[in-house]
């Protein structure tokens, strides 16, 4: 009777193993892909923060990354996306000139990549090499399946240095606006990157000119930097990302 006793605890034991094996939520990116956030700090580390932020101009903007709950502070304004919709407060309606709802993640968008590019909803295409003054960079082209966020039908290429694996350049397409798929990419340099907590993130992103063929010539103008970076396991009130009442 004992024996038949410890050999259900022992079955149920094992079921519950398989179970738990099931639950756990595996990664399919290409294993060049995979290099490429190994390289970064980590997937694993990058889906166990919960809080970054950055300043960028006079702009504060912090994110909650398993939400992707989002605010922007500066002096005249603030906007941000409380996980149902994007709102504006500010202090006149000249304060603020952009559009809200493409601004609100944009550069949270450009601050997080690589990791960004590892999103759920996410395909990957091998694409040729971008070569830049006789350097070469592999790269991958990354699209949305349909009615994966407010742009599905955007395009990134990320290249990535092919010895160390970190990311160099990225091209994308902008499609908010037109709602409609565009051929037309525009293109970053990375290449200042530094440590926040167990990740590498830019300290500043470059805009380049194209030639006739898309390839980077010379920077658009100054780099954009974001200092004062911190990424943590913090939480912050849901409050945090409502909207305020009007600034006074």
């Amino acid at each position: 009777m004992k024996k038949a006793i410890i050999l259900v605890v022992v079955l149920m034991m094992v079921s519950c193993k398989e179970e738990a094996k099931k639950e756990v939520k595996t990664t399919n990116f290409p294993a060049e892909m995979e290099q490429v956030f190994t390289a970064h700090g980590g997937y694993d580390a990058w889906k166990a923060a919960t809080l970054l932020s950055f300043h960028k101009g006079d702009e504060v903007h912090t994110i909650d990354l398993q939400s992707r709950k989002t605010r922007i502070s500066a002096a005249n304004y603030s906007l941000g996306f409380d996980g149902s919709e994007v709102w504006l407060s500010q202090k006149d309606s000249t304060a603020f000139k952009s559009n809200k709802d493409f601004y609100h993640n944009l550069y949270f968008y450009f601050y997080a990549m690589p990791f960004v590019l590892s999103d759920d909803g996410i395909h990957y295409e091998k694409t040729e090499d971008l070569v830049f003054e006789g350097n070469h960079y592999p790269g991958y082209k990354i699209s949305y399946g349909a009615n994966v966020g407010s742009s599905p039908d955007d395009n990134y290429m990320i290249y990535y240095n092919k010895d160390t694996h970190q990311m160099e350049w990225l091209a994308y397409t902008v499609t908010f606006n037109s709602k409609a798929p565009s051929e037309k990419f525009s293109i970053i340099r990375y290449n200042d990157w530094h440590k926040v907590g167990d990740l590498l993130l830019p300290k500043s992103i470059t805009w380049y000119q194209q030639d006739a063929n898309g390839v980077p010539t010379k920077p658009r103008g100054a780099a954009t930097e974001f200092i004062e970076p911190k990424i943590s396991n913090e939480e912050v009130q849901a409050s945090f990302f409502e909207k305020p009442t009007a600034l006074q």
